[in-house]
């Protein structure tokens, strides 16, 4: 008997063992994603299933630029990284706040997009998200964009992350196109030997609730990251130095209005205005005033 047991403990040893060095390996390739990068977004759209005749393609994107990802959050069960652009003249860059991203270790909590500023939250079942990794994506204004669950795979030296989930339209997109109203994201995020990719299969969809989702297009999207110098993106680094405390506070507030969870409805603008140019207002502001200027977005 007590070999037996003491078999069984050495079991339990091991295994515990074994599931700690992968999530190791995941927080690792994680933040590989961090430095400075010579970032490649390109977009295509490859398939048109539109019943509309006078339907017309987006065009071929392709933009440039240095993006510093900087980590804000390491701890145990989470992972937080700012992406900041630095555009322009070397000299003289402009800096531009981008997105950001968080990874959870085994999250339940959930804000899927829906439509039309409108994000439903879901609570999973722990089974459901065992030994995986929710990225949590967020506008330049850390308002949500979207977030789904999924495992780290390291095999045969890859180390890659993929998961299918509903997004608002991007940047890109939402300023000329209003035939669509969510994005269906296949992500796959994967560390090379030069940095890492972001690899996107997206399908434009038409959600109208009571009917069938209908998708008129689909679209490629490879976005390489090919690490430099951290010493290139310094003004980036200097600028987010800088501007960090701000953007704590920020993140403190919705941090506020996720932990509701509730479903959440935004307002497109306030005083026509979108949230992102209240708050990348360049005079100084007091934590009460951003707080302020974000309820007045939330819908109630």
């Amino acid at each position: 008997m007590k070999k037996i047991a003491l078999g069984i403990l050495l079991l339990f040893v091991s295994i515990s063992i074994n599931a700690q060095s992968k999530k190791n390996k995941d927080k690792k390739a994680i933040k590989e994603m961090c430095g400075c990068f010579e970032v490649t977004f390109n977009f295509a759209e490859t398939f048109n299933y539109s019943d509309d005749e006078n339907y017309k393609p987006s065009k071929n994107k392709v933009s440039k630029g240095l993006e510093w990802a900087g980590l804000v959050t390491d701890d145990s069960n989470k992972i937080s990284i700012q992406h900041i652009l630095q555009v322009g003249n070397p000299a003289e860059p402009m800096i531009v706040k981008h997105w950001r991203q968080d990874w959870t270790y085994q999250n339940t909590d959930f804000y899927m997009f829906n439509g039309d500023n409108n994000w439903t939250f879901t609570k999973k079942d722990k089974k459901d998200v065992k030994k995986q990794w929710t990225q949590k994506v967020y506008q330049v204004d850390d308002s949500p964009r979207y977030e789904g669950s999924g495992s780290w795979v390291h095999v045969d030296g890859k180390s890659y992350w993929e998961n299918t989930t509903t997004a608002p339209l991007p940047r890109r997109e939402y300023t000329k196109r209003s035939d669509y109203n969510i994005t269906l994201r296949s992500n796959r995020h994967e560390i090379t030997d030069f940095g890492w990719v972001h690899d996107q299969d997206n399908s434009k969809v038409v959600h109208e609730d009571g009917k069938k989702d209908v998708v008129i297009a689909q679209e490629k999207g490879y976005n390489s990251y090919k690490r430099v110098d951290d010493s290139r993106c310094n003004a980036a680094k200097e600028w987010w130095t800088s501007e960090g405390n701000k953007w704590q506070m920020v993140r403190n507030k919705w941090d506020e209005i996720y932990g509701i969870n509730k479903d959440l409805s935004l307002k497109a603008k306030v005083d026509n205005k979108q949230l992102f140019k209240h708050l990348f207002d360049e005079r100084k502001m007091s934590e009460e005033e951003m707080s302020s200027i974000i309820e007045s977005f939330v819908i109630k």
